[in-house]
């Protein structure tokens, strides 16, 4: 074959595989984007591609539920990342606070504790698995392909639940290509924003092709900081009692400075460098590079209690995420059999600040006996006995330094086309090192000069902010030391000989490190190994059956430290690297990992895990004509267990945690794939899959708010899901849906202190409305009640989208509407943390769009959630439920939002 005839081969070839439905604009459908288009009344429903078991083939040939977003319905549907394309997707449910910072679920498998995603995120064939994904931009996109169900198989240990791939646009030889599009937009009674996307495609020869993508977007906000005039959000005064009956000793709450409409706007730039070489026939060499930065401001749900989209924030809330991947794809063929490298270094710095005042206002609710978590002192006059300090702001503010690096490698064989079987195996590395550095923190926290003791604001005669000679300590009636402590007298301890004898500030600070009073600074280490294999046979010519195996081994080690100065002055606990002595002295110094807790049983303080196993899958699929499937589909899917840190138990000592094992899903599916006549497509799937070992995260009675995580029990989701198309002349109806019933199969019992053993472990039997034996404070001996629904995840999601196409002249032009709807949902397992956080409500809302193309460019105007609808996502806490309930925040839909787009291309 010459070059020039495989060249006019190859792209035939890339044409049917990106030829998509035109002039469709559903959920479930990918689109071509050709200049010149029959007119519309003369196209059918066309044939759509997928890569998702790893080779090229229709979806309708695919035996798993899956669904796929082309990169017209991406545009018209004004999909820019994570949260907005979720939405599309029925099966699919999020959780998070903000772009960057979302974690995406199908099925209603919620992990309710563990380290690991439920669903594998990728960006072409290299993962970027985890928990707060980043939003990757969703612009120069062949499509978005949601697998729903376990993938175990192909994609491994972060697809327990699902798999999301983005797929981008690449190189093509001999072919020029250009594109531009811009966007003006606002929101309703909110901000306006816009944005500038660009691509290039640019041969070089007949073996080079380079392209480029880029873009800027600045999205205004919708959110409205309010001035708290002087009240919480409950109407309660805005001022701190800093945790103590004195009525002398207060701090009014004002934001009055940091007020701003609309305050939640992103503010985001990236872009894409792909090149594609083809050395000799046969062989593809693909380096690709993307990278981004995206900056949000301000939380991006609301406090109903202050008002519509509005909330009282008192601090800064800031996310910075900057992140690259560097791939490299290798495509070839050793004699028949296709060989596939996918090699991918991932690394991302998030920098994020937030506004803490509730966690504040909570810890001040809980009365006397609190000063020294809230009364700290600067800008002193005098000295010595004499020296007064004056009370600093004490509302906490976090702020964190995450850094993620990932290195991955994948190579796949696939056997000959004209074998009687088809066979590809495979193996996949995966090495993840995460570093934190997360501060619970105080303003000014390092640098004060003292703060008070505890029972100081009480103590009779007391001065406040006055250096004390005297330690204090509770009493009951004048008596010391008996058993009911409550009231704070002076002893004669002294600490400080030059203070004042009814003084009560101690010199120093409790910040860990920096203004840290509360601190997390470890390195985590994954490593993932597999091995895996998947086939197929043709039994008879329209009966085929697919295997799959998996085998997997991971360890994961972590090692740093998490606590409060007391933690680190633990003698027993905690380590310090520079004396290599028991017991760290605070503030640390700047250097990371200088104090270690994390597993004092180990010499090297490093908690450590290890786990292997398999997974598989087995599918049975009927060709019954050439456009009329059926298939049932056996499938498994894991995500790997964990280390829990000893803990210490107040008033019995450190006790051993032991690890969580990993998790499984098995799904038991039957679908069918078929289309009517070239107009008429129906996809549906009915499914039981079964949740066995659950990770659950419980905070310990006793263990000062620390948690662990523990298998609890078992859960199983029942559920179908269908997508529709039909093609009436001008007119294209599109609908999916999924209905989801997921459920506890049991109890699950809490975990406890076991003291024979010094251990904390499951407790063999509870019963419901009982707590646990000698628990403080009190805890329930279920944790989460049999039949309780798992949260996050609507019962009923759907959208139904209605377009008519025309042309106006010489000129195609369309109009669509768009429904989205879907039931409440429950946001945590936990029934009685559920009701005091309380369900979502179900929601309608709708979207509308309208445009014109000819030849080379293109103008589309939209609205979205056209009548300014609060559907609600998700509700989110400051801290624990049961403290922080009452500043929770809802995270809703996009209220209104409307724009204007233009594009070009050539």
């Amino acid at each position: 074959m010459t070059i020039q005839s495989r060249r006019r081969a190859q792209r035939l070839r890339l044409l049917g595989v990106t030829t998509m439905l035109a002039g469709i604009a559903a959920p479930n459908l990918a689109l071509a984007q050709e200049p010149e288009q029959a007119p519309p009344e003369e196209q059918g429903l066309g044939e759509i591609i997928v890569t998702a078991t790893r080779s090229a083939q229709s979806i309708q040939k695919v035996p798993i539920s899956m669904q796929a977003l082309g990169a017209e319905t991406l545009a018209e549907r004004q999909v820019k990342g994570l949260s907005d394309f979720a939405t599309l997707l029925p099966s699919v449910s999020f959780e998070g606070i903000g772009p960057g910072r979302n974690t995406a679920f199908f099925r209603g498998i919620v992990p309710a504790g563990g380290a690991y995603a439920s669903v594998g995120y990728y960006l072409d064939d290299i993962p970027i698995t985890g928990t707060e994904v980043p939003d990757i931009h969703a612009y120069d996109l062949e499509r978005i392909e949601a697998l729903a169900g376990p993938q175990g198989t192909l994609y491994g240990a972060g697809s327990l639940a699902g798999t999301i791939r983005l797929i981008t646009n690449k190189p093509k030889l001999g072919t020029f290509e250009f594109g531009y599009d811009v966007e003006a937009n606002k929101y309703g009674k909110g901000d306006f924003g816009g944005q500038i996307e660009s691509y290039i495609n640019i041969p070089q020869g007949d073996t080079l092709a380079l392209r480029v993508m880029g873009y800027y977007r600045r999205e205004g906000g919708y959110i409205d900081n309010t001035p708290n005039n002087g009240r919480l959000n409950n109407g309660a005064p805005a001022v701190y009692t800093l945790g103590d009956n004195n009525p002398d000793t207060f701090f009014n709450l004002d934001n009055s400075d940091i007020a701003k409409d609309d305050y939640n706007n992103i503010k985001e730039f990236g872009g894409r460098i792909q090149v594609l070489w083809e050395p000799v026939d046969g062989w593809q060499i693909t380096p690709q590079f993307t990278g981004q930065r995206q900056i949000s401001n301000g939380y991006f749900g609301y406090d109903p209690r202050v008002g519509d989209l509005e909330v009282h924030d008192y601090d800064k809330t800031r996310n910075d995420d900057r992140w690259f991947q560097a791939a490299l794809s290798i495509h070839g063929h050793i004699g028949d059999f296709e060989l596939v490298s996918a090699t991918g270094y991932f690394k991302r710095r998030t920098k994020t600040l937030n506004d803490y005042t509730y966690y504040t206002v909570t810890y001040d609710g809980f009365g006397a006996g609190y000063e020294s978590y809230l009364q700290f002192f600067d800008n002193c006059t005098g000295s010595g006995a004499a020296q007064q300090c004056s009370l600093i702001d004490p509302t906490q503010y976090y702020h964190a330094d995450w850094h993620r690096n990932k290195f991955t490698q994948e190579l796949r064989l696939t056997t000959p086309k004209d074998w009687p079987f088809d066979l590809t195996i495979g193996g996949f590395y995966q090495r993840q090192k995460n570093e934190s550095n997360t501060y619970y923190a105080i303003r000014g926290l390092d640098t004060i000069t003292g703060y008070t003791q505890t029972g100081g604001g009480d103590v009779a005669g007391g001065l406040i902010g006055v250096p004390a000679m005297f330690a204090i300590d509770y009493d009951q009636d004048g008596i010391p030391d008996t058993a009911d402590d409550s009231v704070p007298y002076f002893t004669d301890t002294v600490i400080n000989p030059n203070g004042n004898p009814l003084g009560t500030m101690l010199y120093g600070t409790p910040a860990v490190k920096q203004d840290g009073f509360y601190v997390v600074e470890q390195n985590q280490l994954y490593h993932d190994k597999a091995i895996f294999a998947e086939g197929h046979y043709n039994i008879t010519p329209t009966l085929k059956i697919t295997g799959g195996l998996r085998y997997f081994w991971t360890d994961y080690a972590v090692k740093g430290f998490a606590g409060v100065a007391a933690s680190a002055a633990n003698t027993v606990t905690s380590y310090y690297v520079p004396t290599g002595t028991m017991g760290c002295p605070t503030p640390l110094p700047n250097e990371r990992l200088q104090c270690l807790n994390t597993n004092f049983r180990a010499a090297d303080q490093t908690g450590r895990y290890k786990e292997k196993g398999e997974t598989h899958k087995v599918a049975l699929d009927w060709q019954i004509t050439s456009d009329k499937m059926v298939y049932a589909n056996y499938s498994t899917g894991f995500r790997p267990g964990g280390f829990n840190r000893p803990l210490r138990i107040r008033g019995f000592g450190p006790v051993d945690v032991a690890p969580f094992q990993s998790e499984t899903l098995t799904n038991y599916e039957l679908g069918m794939k078929t289309t009517w006549g070239g107009i008429f497509r129906l996809n549906a799937a009915v499914y039981l899959e079964k949740w066995d070992n659950i990770q659950y995260g419980v905070v310990v009675s006793g263990a000062q708010g620390a948690g662990m995580t523990g298998n609890a029990g078992k859960a199983e989701v029942k559920g179908v899901e269908y997508d529709a198309d039909l093609k009436l002349g001008k007119f294209t109806i599109s609908s999916s849906g999924a209905f989801n019933d997921g459920k506890l199969k049991g109890n699950f019992c809490n975990f406890a202190l076991d003291k024979p053993t010094s251990s904390i472990s499951q407790l063999p039997t509870c019963t419901l409305g009982e707590d646990v034996p000698e628990s403080s404070p009190p805890t329930p001996q279920v944790a989460a009640a049999n039949g309780t629904r798992l949260p996050r995840q609507p019962k009923f999601k759907g959208t139904t989208s209605v377009r008519f196409d025309t042309m106006l002249g010489d000129l195609n032009g369309y109009v669509q509407g768009a429904a989205l709807y879907q039931t409440g949902a429950t946001q945590d397992l936990n029934v009685d943390n559920n009701a005091l956080l309380g369900n979502t409500k179900g929601f309608v809302s709708f979207d509308f769009s309208g445009g014109i193309k000819r030849d080379r460019w293109s103008l589309t105007l939209f609205i979205q959630n056209a009548f300014d609808k609060r559907g609600q996502l998700t509700k989110n806490t400051f801290c624990s439920i049961d403290f922080c309930s009452g500043s929770s925040r809802t995270f809703t839909i996009r209220p209104q939002f409307f724009g204007m787009r233009f594009g070009q291309k050539f």
